[in-house]
């Protein structure tokens, strides 16, 4: 056979090889972005800085995501499938107020899934993201809220409502607050393994029960149904 006839095969066999070998070069400027926006925050990173991560030419980050804060909310679109599958955990609660298990299940919904996306090398630079960019006002982190974690919180919020029927809705919201504090916390905590004298690992599975056992605690004493005077029958002043 002349080379001449084995020369199309040969480049149609290179090219697809070549296609097979390349990498998701849409999925590397992604993970790029999490990573950088996650160690220097949103306004510290550039287009360039996270082409150069990434490996990809500068334009192919604006090809495939367009602007910086399109990019970004790209980010959690990509993840929306964690909030999903606490939103699905939380649907699979049953129980009334009256029901010891209620609140620790609604708890658990709120808190397993996130700590196993934190556990995961996917989901590193993702979690610590979210634990430094949203809690610091900006517009493009108040549209992520608005869009994605709002709904979620308001569904959380319903939920606790079974637990603490007597509590308003303020009461509970500030439940919601303080236990997305105490989770974000520890998932971006480092200082722990120093504070424990080595005894306690940053991220460790073992600390997930004592994790959902403080919020669960610390709702049921802040939430719990008001005393009442014995004279007045109104609710004493503590």
């Amino acid at each position: 056979m002349s080379r001449s006839a084995q020369t199309p095969v040969t480049t149609t066999r290179a090219a697809r090889a070549q296609v097979a070998a390349r990498p998701d070069r849409k999925a590397d400027i992604l993970l790029a972005a999490e990573k950088l926006f996650a160690k220097h925050g949103y306004h510290a990173v550039s287009i360039r800085q996270i082409a150069d991560e990434a490996g990809v030419p500068l334009a192919l980050v604006g090809y495939h995501y367009g602007l910086k804060h399109e990019l970004f909310h790209a980010i959690f679109e990509h993840w929306n499938v964690t909030i999903e599958e606490r939103l699905q955990a939380l649907r699979r609660v049953t129980g009334e107020a009256l029901d010891a298990q209620t609140l620790p299940r609604i708890i658990e919904a709120f808190v397993a899934p996130v700590l196993r996306m934190r556990a995961s090398p996917e989901g590193e630079y993702y979690a610590l993201l979210v634990a430094r960019e949203l809690y610091i006002f900006q517009p493009e982190t108040d549209r992520v809220l608005r869009d994605y974690f709002d709904p979620l919180a308001r569904a959380f919020i319903d939920a606790l409502q079974l637990a603490f029927p007597h509590a308003s809705r303020g009461q509970l919201a500030w439940g919601y607050q303080f236990a997305l504090g105490a989770l974000l916390h520890h998932i971006s905590d480092y200082r722990v393994e120093r504070l424990s004298d080595g005894e306690s690992l940053q991220g460790d599975p073992a600390a997930a029960s004592l994790l959902s056992n403080f919020i669960v605690g610390g709702l049921r004493a802040a939430l719990a149904v008001p005393a009442s005077s014995p004279r007045s029958g109104k609710p004493a002043i503590a």
